[in-house]
């Protein structure tokens, strides 16, 4: 297949482009190092350096993708919150640009969606049919993605997926960019400073694996259409959390506190049992072996 990732400088996407080089894939990248970092990119993908907003037409015709994994985003739910009107112009409006691009080549989309951002508080794991109650811009915006994908789907015949990802983390997420706990944790522990829960603790996050939702991108490029949760399917707290990165990375110092922020979500995990069965699709990494993966990298 001749594919092209949007975002695939970033986390996420540097991950898609590696399984996707694996499968035999030409391999296109695009994305406007904003976030992204030009070494992320493995070696047999070629980058474009441009902008969904403004480039993607251009960038696909000279491409002729089959395939669009399409991670580009603004990511960050503090940003959002205070820039929503930037948030929606990258997070929608090139959205909507990537799938005009895509629809004159015929490529099929798959979309890099949010699981805790779109369902809010959850008193067991959410499956697809949850209510959808967003409590940021972040999750707004990629709910209007989402709806986009499959009104493109009613309109034009196409065959657009959306995947809604848990809590991802591994290898080359930034503390200082994503924001993801275990970042935060692990690169706070190999400098060994202080690292900050905030409440009490018991608040639980649905933890994946960045390898594993690469696979899972791929599984969903093979079916027609559709909304798949993209998480561990378990939810974890963050003192469980605390103490898995103290054993992986052989940190002592026990963890402070500081006050509840307003706003995060007591209970946040989803139910993976139809990425199981439609797309034949589960987590390869506990949330342990993860750790250890991630903590490897972050030693190199």
């Amino acid at each position: 297949m001749r594919s092209i990732v949007t975002g695939g400088a970033g986390f996420i996407g540097s991950h898609v482009v590696e399984a996707l080089l694996a499968r035999g894939d030409e391999v296109h990248v695009l994305d406007n190092l904003s976030t992204g970092r030009r070494e992320h990119v493995p070696a047999g993908a070629r980058l474009h350096e441009g902008d969904i907003r403004t480039n993607a037409e251009e960038i696909f015709d000279a491409v002729r993708p089959e395939q669009c994994f399409h991670l580009a985003a603004q990511a960050d739910v503090p940003s959002s919150l205070e820039e929503p009107a930037y948030d929606a112009e990258v997070n929608v409006l090139g959205t909507v640009r990537v799938l005009e691009a895509a629809r004159r080549h015929r490529a099929q989309v798959v979309f890099s969606s949010t699981g805790g951002a779109l369902y809010g508080e959850c008193e067991r794991p959410a499956t697809e049919e949850t209510p959808r109650r967003p409590l940021a811009p972040y999750g707004i915006s990629k709910l209007c993605g989402e709806e986009y994908l499959a009104g493109w789907n009613r309109l034009h015949g196409t065959s657009h997926v959306t995947l809604r990802f848990g809590n991802v983390y591994g290898p080359r997420q930034s503390a200082s960019l994503e924001g993801g706990v275990v970042a935060i944790f692990l690169e706070r522990m190999a400098r060994d400073e202080p690292t900050r829960i905030f409440g009490d603790g018991a608040q639980t996050r649905d933890f994946v694996h960045a390898a594993d939702v690469a696979g899972a991108m791929l599984a969903a490029s093979r079916v027609e259409g559709g909304v798949f949760n993209v998480a561990s399917g378990n939810a974890t707290s963050v003192l469980e959390l605390h103490e898995l990165c103290r054993r992986v990375s052989g940190a002592e110092r026990e963890p402070e506190f500081g006050p509840e922020r307003p706003g995060d979500l007591r209970r946040s995990a989803l139910d993976n049992g139809r990425a199981r069965s439609e797309l034949g699709w589960a987590p390869q990494l506990d949330l342990e072996a993860g750790l250890r993966d991630t903590w490897a990298w972050m030693q190199q």
